[in-house]
């Protein structure tokens, strides 16, 4: 078994269920600096394992209540264009841009998250 990928399944699965990120937040990052694995394919490898952090995490904050279903349902539909538009660009973009591109996303949202009451 290889525990640093278990590790960042599980650090990826706590933090999607205690504050809905774990995608590109968590399991990107880390499957870049600890597996050194290449930036296209982490996006990739991340996307598809926000299926199932996604489904058993929405799964449970339902059945707590948590969920505005109509709000989600929409946004799920109009992601789907999103995320075609994004992968075309993805695939085709400089890994290095990528990346810092992704890093400067992260700290606006972080500090605005930071300020916000």
């Amino acid at each position: 078994m290889d525990w640093v990928t278990a590790g960042i399944g599980l650090m990826g699965g706590f933090t999607g269920g205690l504050l809905g990120v774990g995608g590109g937040v968590i399991y990107l990052p880390l499957m870049v600096m600890l597996k050194g694995m290449d930036t296209h394919r982490a996006v990739g490898t991340s996307l598809f394992v926000i299926v199932f952090t996604g489904a058993f995490g929405a799964f449970f904050h339902h059945k707590a209540g948590m969920v505005d279903v109509k709000m989600a349902l929409l946004m799920g539909i109009f992601s789907i264009a999103g995320v075609w538009v994004g992968t075309k660009i993805s695939v085709n973009a400089d890994p290095a841009i990528l990346r810092k591109i992704f890093s400067v996303f992260l700290v606006v949202m972080a500090i605005k998250l930071f300020f916000t009451k």
